[in-house]
């Protein structure tokens, strides 16, 4: 998923106000250092995601070169496969 700094920075706001308005975190931090942390954490996700992506993308076309063509394969849950085996290698939560 594609998002933009801005929706990234609402979307840290949204769900620190929510956090600690329902008292679940108590911040022992300023609130800007939070959700500057909070940013770069999702902003983080969001590559290692569109990496991942990539990659899966990448050994897909190898393999299917590697058989000799679509032999008929459904790509998207060959994709799908793919991106679930790199997640769990990567140790990435999808």
């Amino acid at each position: 998923m594609r998002l933009k700094e801005e929706q990234i920075g609402r979307l840290a706001e949204l769900v620190l106000g929510s956090l600690t308005h329902d008292g679940l975190i108590t911040l022992k931090a300023e609130r800007g250092k939070v959700l500057a942390a909070m940013k770069n954490a999702i902003a983080a996700d969001i590559r290692q995601e569109a990496d991942l992506e990539k990659d899966a993308e990448r050994l897909l076309e190898q393999t299917l070169r590697n058989m000799g063509g679509n032999s008929g394969i459904d790509r998207a849950k060959m994709l799908r496969m793919i991106k679930d085996k790199l997640a769990k290698e990567r140790k990435i939560v999808l």
